[in-house]
């Protein structure tokens, strides 16, 4: 195996790793049965800096996990789908937009929309909760824009102090 190979798998594993504790932390209840968290700033984290398939896997994993061992055994697959597909666009509309400023803001919004939408239509169709799936709208847009701010002011820490070059996967 090679030594990018492998630098990618433990990178991936890492940052499944802190989604995973990001997400476990700091839970704030929502009305909704559920909990807001910090885990989508380190989704997004996970599709910067390791790119659309490693990040894509280690957001979707260590998201999941969380579900898996906290009790919510019914999101577990909605929750691998959803976050996986978060950090796949977002390290994808990075790329698409060459690394700019702005392609990070762009590419977390698009992203938490995907979130919201994502569980709203998860929960209406695979939980079979119907329009009381608009229940856990506003919560996951609190989620959402928490995870953005986040993840933006952790981006911003690690290109800052260089320490991006040695982490990220050439992807």
């Amino acid at each position: 195996m090679s030594d990018k190979k492998i630098k990618s798998m433990v990178m991936a594993a890492v940052m499944a790793a802190l989604t995973y504790v990001a997400t476990t932390v700091i839970k704030i209840p929502a009305p909704t049965g559920g909990y807001v968290h910090i885990g989508d700033g380190l989704v997004l984290l996970c599709g910067w800096i390791l790119g659309p398939w490693w990040g894509g896997a280690a957001a979707g994993i260590g998201s999941m996990l969380v579900d898996l061992l906290g009790g919510y055994m019914s999101f577990v697959p909605g929750t691998l789908i959803i976050k996986g597909c978060m950090a796949l666009v977002a390290a994808l509309i990075v790329k698409a937009m060459k690394e700019s400023k702005a392609s990070y803001v762009i590419s977390a919004v698009v992203s938490e929309v995907i979130m919201v939408a994502g569980y709203f239509v998860y929960e209406a169709l695979a939980l079979q909760l119907g329009m009381g799936a608009a229940a856990g709208v506003l919560a996951n847009v609190g989620q959402g824009a928490v995870g953005l701010v986040i993840a933006l002011v952790l981006m911003a820490l690690l290109k800052g102090s260089k320490a991006l070059d040695k982490l990220a996967v050439q992807w």
